[in-house]
């Protein structure tokens, strides 16, 4: 019965605040733009629900996986957007994780009221799967206002990396012992001077997926997340994290569509 009665909540919400045109692109494929995407995250973010799979402690509703599932599937037969997973369910969970407090006031309620854009950079054109191949390279240097990294080097594949306000990036900061080991896990504002968004155009004509690169792009020192060369235990940590929030989605749609 409870969970009845919250799918009930859920639908009622939804219908009332799911704008019409936003629901008619989602149920007839027809392309949304960031404004779409957006508005839809900002009123979930409004009434909490944008960080829908966070703890309570992290300003999230502490919903157990069946409500996780409910709530996807509600959104999925109204004809909400997917939420974009990079800023609530990839680098939020890792903030939380291994954030400073700083780091965590600084960055997740941008995320959790949806007003800021998360891209993800991990993958290179010469490391895709094995993320230990790596190139992109972040180097520390005495700054008269406090230490930088200076960030060069290119990722590939970025989703929707044109919309991007910031982006959480894997960049090598050591090149002794095993290559996994040299990985740092740093946060980039993507409006910083170098930072340069290339669209690859796919089949529909569309920059779903996007080159970034970085020309001596400056980084706080303060903006690496979870320690110098640790990045790999970072990583391992949100991909556990995004599998399981993530399967969620998927189910949700095809159960909608049936």
């Amino acid at each position: 019965p409870e969970e009845h009665a919250f799918r009930e909540d859920v639908r009622a919400w939804v219908a009332s605040h799911l704008p019409a045109d936003i629901a008619h692109k989602v149920h007839h494929a027809l392309r949304l733009t960031k404004d779409d995407h957006q508005r839809w995250a900002r009123l979930l973010g409004q009434k909490g629900w944008l960080a829908w799979g966070w703890p309570k402690a992290f300003g999230g509703p502490g919903w157990n996986a069946i409500q996780r599932h409910l709530f996807e599937e509600e959104c999925a037969l109204a004809g909400a957007p997917r939420v974009m997973p990079f800023g609530p369910v990839m680098v939020a969970p890792v903030i939380m994780a291994f954030g400073t407090p700083e780091q965590q006031a600084r960055h997740l309620p941008g995320i959790a009221s949806g007003d800021v854009w998360w891209s993800q950079g991990y993958s290179e054109p010469g490391a895709g799967s094995d993320l230990a191949s790596l190139k992109c390279r972040a180097e520390r240097r005495r700054k008269s206002g406090g230490d930088v990294y200076v960030v060069n080097g290119q990722k590939t594949w970025t989703t929707m990396g044109q919309h991007g306000d910031w982006i959480f990036c894997l960049v090598r900061t050591s090149s002794e012992g095993k290559p996994q080991t040299g990985i740092s896990f740093l946060l980039i504002d993507m409006k910083s001077p170098g930072v340069s968004v290339r669209p690859i155009i796919m089949l529909d004509g569309e920059p779903e997926v996007n080159e970034v690169w970085f020309d001596n792009v400056e980084v706080p020192q303060g903006n690496i997340l979870g320690g110098l060369n640790n990045g790999a235990k970072v990583l391992m940590s949100g991909l556990d994290y995004e599998r399981a929030v993530l399967s969620a989605g998927p189910i949700g749609i095809m159960q909608a569509g049936m």
